[in-house]
């Protein structure tokens, strides 16, 4: 989700749900061990549960990496061998990893030695001529030995040869059959599915099958799906009722944030997806996209937002 779950939009999802584990964007191991860790890696501490997600193939730099990101905090390190963009590519490190297992299992190795705190993958079932009943079984195999705790698995394989990174997210058919099976091969496993989950019922299907579900793109552009997960998954109920309330709790983060520099449109960008098929929700994007964007916008603009569809609601039921 490069470029989508930052702290803020992790801070907005969280208000939608206390029990959802939340990831951050992919950071590579240079990003971490050279770069600007604050703006990279900071978080609020109302975002726990969340995991760091990186990016590497060096076993001594995914260590030292790890060893950071459990020093700032995090609760779970977990290693892409999933994003099949060039970039990554490039670099040796994301889906093209599917190719050399080994290596993948001396990384999580070298993590687990460094640090106490829960280390995951995430992969896909194969790439490009692979066949997914081996590609995947020798991926989980050497992760297994080297202790991971949990396996995520994107159950599409990856065209790293043909297909562009937005292609691959959708192009390559889902087979959440043979995630099952690695299930059934691996009972005492944890292992978590991902890949065109959109609603409630998928949810079902799959926890009956597996430990865990992961929402990706649907939980970014349809957020209210996360007030389900609360009272589904952990039987507790959600923080908020609805769209309306999570932007009323928003507002002291968003004041906060406001006073700090940020701009109102790099937290509104990830709300955007509110209100999805009720009377005024165009306007409501319409306006945020106008609006939070000008220079010393302020929160009160998310709230003119919200007008636009309160109005529109009303207006319907007259």
């Amino acid at each position: 989700m490069m470029d989508w779950t930052d702290r803020h939009c992790r801070f907005f999802h969280r208000v939608l749900s206390r029990h959802a584990l939340l990831y951050t964007e992919m950071v590579t191991t240079g990003a971490v061990i050279h770069g600007d860790r604050q703006r990279l890696l900071e978080f609020a501490p109302q975002e726990h549960p969340v995991a760091v997600q990186l990016g590497g193939s060096s076993p001594k730099d995914l260590a030292v990496s790890a060893r950071i990101c459990a020093g700032l905090g995090y609760d779970e390190i977990n290693l892409n061998v999933g994003c099949p963009s060039d970039r990554v590519q490039e670099g040796r490190f994301g889906a093209c990893l599917m190719a050399e297992p080994d290596l993948v299992g001396d990384c999580v190795a070298a993590m687990k030695a460094a640090v106490q705190v829960p280390v995951t993958v995430k992969c896909r079932i194969g790439i490009d001529d692979q066949d997914p009943e081996l590609a995947l079984d020798r991926m989980t195999a050497a992760v297994r030995a080297a202790g991971v705790d949990a396996l995520i698995v994107h159950a599409r394989k990856a065209w790293l040869k043909g297909l562009s990174p937005k292609e691959n997210r959708d192009v390559p058919p889902l087979d959440y059959g043979r995630v099952y099976r690695l299930k059934q091969a691996n009972p005492g496993f944890p292992i978590a599915i991902n890949g065109g989950i959109k609603d409630v019922g998928s949810w079902r299907q799959h926890c009956a099958h597996l430990d865990g579900v992961m929402i990706g793109r649907e939980a970014y552009q349809n957020p209210e799906i996360l007030l389900a997960v609360d009272p589904e998954l952990f039987g507790d109920a959600a923080p908020v009722a609805d769209g309306f309330e999570a932007i009323e709790a928003m507002a002291p983060y968003i004041e906060g944030q406001l006073a700090l520099g940020v701009r109102l449109s790099s937290i509104t960008r990830h709300m955007i997806g509110l209100f999805p098929g009720r009377p005024g929700a165009r306007l409501f994007r319409r306006h945020l996209a106008t609006e939070a964007v000008k220079p010393g916008a302020g929160v009160e603009v998310l709230f003119q937002a919200v007008y636009h569809v309160r109005r529109a609601i009303q207006a319907k039921a007259a």
